[in-house]
Formats: C-alpha cells, sequence, structure tokens
C-alpha cells in the first residue's frame, strides 16, 4: 500500500510538470509519465526489473523528445528520485552480479545524457548508494544469521537439558534396580554357604536364579545405556538374537517353568532385527505366563520359515492361584510392547483369552527384511 502511495503521488507531480521539462504532445504525457514514475511499484517484488524498465526509459525520454529551453537535464526530477530508489533496492536485494550490470550501466547512462561536469559527480555519488544497499543487505543478513544461530543455540540447550534429565534418570534406576538385582545374584550365590543341608537339586536352583538375575541385571544395563548421555556407553554385548531362543526356553524351564516346546526350521534364516524382536516377544510371553498363571503347562511353537517365522505361546490355566501376582486394572504394557516390536518389523501379534482359562499369544514375523509385509490370518 505504501508503494502505491508514494507511486501515485510521484505521478501526480510528474503528470502536471512534464510541459516544464520536456517538449511531449498532451495526448501521449500520461504514458510518458507513467514510464518515468510507475516502475516504482516493482521496487519491492522485482527491482531488477522495475531499474531495467526506469533505465530503458532514460534513454528513450531523452531522445524521443525535446527539452524545454532552459531546462538542462535529460529527465525530470521524480524520474531521477525513481531511477535512483530502484539502484538502491537492487543493490540491496538482487544477486551480485545484477548489482554490478545495474551500477555500471546507470554510471554510463549518467555520464552520456547529463550536461557538464554533472556526470561525474553522478558517477562519484552512486558507488555511494549501491554501498550503501550493500551494506544494509549485509547488516540483515548477519543479523538473520546470528537469529538463527541463536535459535539453533537454545534448541541445542533444551537438547542438552532433556539429555541431562534422561541421564539423571538413567543414573537413578540403574542405582535402584542394579543395586536390588545385585543383592538377588549374591544371595542366591551364598546361599548353599549360607544355608546347612542345602541339597544338590536346591543348590542347582540357586545357581539358575543367580545366572537369571546376573543376565537381568546385564540387559537392563544395556537399556539405561540408552538413556545416557554423560560418557557412559552401553556394554558392547550384541542384542539377543533367534540363536539365543533355545537358550531362553532352557532357562525358564529350569526356574521352574512348566515348559515343553518345539521347534521347526533353522533359526539361521531369521534376521537380525526379526531376531530381537522374536526373542523379546517370547521373553515377555514367558513371563506373562510364568506370572499370571503359576504352574500352568506352558507349549511354545517355533517355525523358522524362509519368508515367515511363526511362534505360538499357549499357557493353561493358573494352577497356583495364590501366587498370581496379576491385578485387575494394573499392567498391560507387555502386550502393547509385544504387538509394538512385531509392528515394527511389519509383522503380526495375536494375544488373547482361551475358553479353557488360559492365554494365547501368536506372532508372525518376516523372517528377512526383504520378505513381504506378513499380515494375520
Amino acid at each position: 500500500m505504501a508503494i502505491v502511495v508514494v507511486t501515485a503521488i510521484l505521478y501526480s507531480i510528474a503528470l502536471p510538470t512534464l510541459h516544464l521539462t520536456h517538449d511531449v504532445p498532451a495526448p501521449i504525457m500520461p504514458v510518458v509519465a507513467a514510464l518515468a514514475v510507475f516502475p516504482f511499484v516493482l521496487v519491492r517484488a522485482n527491482p531488477a526489473l522495475g531499474w531495467a524498465i526506469s533505465a530503458g526509459s532514460a534513454v528513450v525520454i531523452p531522445v524521443a523528445f525535446d527539452r524545454v529551453p532552459g531546462y538542462d537535464y535529460p529527465w525530470q526530477v521524480t524520474h531521477i528520485i525513481v531511477l535512483l530508489a530502484l539502484l538502491l533496492a537492487v543493490s540491496m536485494r538482487c544477486a551480485v552480479q545484477i548489482v554490478g550490470l545495474a551500477w555500471i550501466s546507470t554510471v554510463l547512462l549518467f555520464l552520456g545524457f547529463t550536461p557538464g561536469d554533472d556526470g561525474i559527480g553522478w558517477a562519484v555519488a552512486l558507488p555511494a548508494i549501491v554501498m550503501f544497499g550493500l551494506l544494509i543487505r549485509w547488516l540483515v543478513l548477519s543479523r538473520r544469521e546470528l537469529a538463527k544461530q541463536e535459535e539453533v543455540s537454545e534448541l541445542e540447550r533444551a537438547r542438552r537439558t532433556i539429555l541431562e534429565e534422561k541421564a539423571k534418570i538413567a543414573r537413578d534406576l540403574h542405582d535402584v534396580v542394579a543395586h536390588h538385582m545385585s543383592l538377588v545374584v549374591v544371595q542366591a550365590q551364598s546361599a548353599p554357604y549360607r544355608i546347612a543341608d542345602v541339597s544338590p537339586a536346591a543348590a542347582a536352583e540357586f545357581d539358575s536364579i543367580g545366572a537369571t538375575a546376573r543376565e537381568a541385571l546385564n540387559e537392563i544395563r544395556g537399556m539405561l545405556g540408552v538413556l545416557r548421555s554423560d560418557g557412559v556407553t552401553a556394554d558392547d554385548a550384541p542384542q539377543p538374537s533367534a540363536a539365543d531362543v533355545p537358550a531362553l526356553l532352557e532357562n525358564s524351564a529350569r526356574a521352574g517353568v512348566r515348559l515343553s516346546w518345539t521347534a521347526a526350521g533353522s533359526a539361521d534364516l531369521v534376521s537380525a532385527t526379526t531376531g530381537l524382536a522374536l526373542y523379546r516377544i517370547l521373553q515377555e510371553s514367558l513371563s506373562n505366563a510364568s506370572r499370571h498363571a503359576p504352574g500352568a503347562d506352558v507349549h511354545v511353537r517355533l517355525d523358522y520359515g524362509v519368508d515367515v517365522t511363526y511362534l505360538e505361546v499357549v499357557n493353561g490355566s493358573p494352577q497356583e492361584r495364590s501366587l498370581a501376582t496379576h491385578q485387575p486394572g494394573t499392567g498391560g504394557h507387555g502386550l502393547a510392547g509385544m504387538r509394538d516390536r512385531a509392528v515394527g518389523v511389519s509383522g503380526w501379534l495375536d494375544a488373547r483369552a482361551r475358553s479353557d482359562g488360559g492365554f494365547e499369544v501368536v506372532a508372525r514375523l518376516p523372517s528377512t527384511a526383504s520378505a513381504a509385509v506378513v499380515t494375520g490370518p
């Protein structure tokens, strides 16, 4: 709006005074005044085009129309104002090559058309206008760059704060969980020496408890290492895979789960990503079965296919209800986590209660990353 208003004001000055500067026929006076002033409308939208039109009209007008006696300049004052304003805008907004071209062309224009030594004066003044525009341009760009850097610094500070909080949570969790798990390991390993008349079967059971607690402690440390940002890294031990599934089943059986299983195919067919998801889903399923259905028979079926790996975990109804730890309205995060792991590898998982009071978990996972997305039956 301001540009349009200024252009209108300049035109209202140029048109009535044109007969005082140039000998222009009355019918075309509005056109000549418009050529001198209207390019200013482009000062913001396209200053290079506006300067080109203004400079072109500055060549045509003094050539096509004679000046009124007593007026020595080839252009009206309003035309000069528009041309200089557009040159300043070009210096502030256009590429350096265009700035150089506009500057040199304007200098040559003034040297060629202005009378006497005025052209030399303009040749000295025009570089000052261009340098002033470039100075404003560089100042604005530096301010923008500074604001961008401040924004990045603010985001970095926020990120650092989040990482520090995560590291603090990781340390607190490690201090609490690792302390109690370490006590379990120590108590299990020292029990045969502290308690008299421990049978070989009980001693083996204590060893199994200690081994399971140590494995859980190592996994907790590995997961908490992801949260750390204070230079403490997780252990370099590899993540579980399909090859570790037999050990998981055997440990669960030694821990007292009435477990049986069948496996078909080769675990070598399963990729590392799918193997990790399979291991965690099976681990959570066995944990849920021992926690919510103590004493129940649990059967695991594994089928390693070339394209699809099939897992089925079925447990009967709880036989030791007094030992069940599940309370209505609590938990449920394990099932959601299993589904997330299955979906994360483009697989499918279903978990549902059985009519006999038991529970069933069925999962179908792509054996390799190149296998098709697995869907339910």
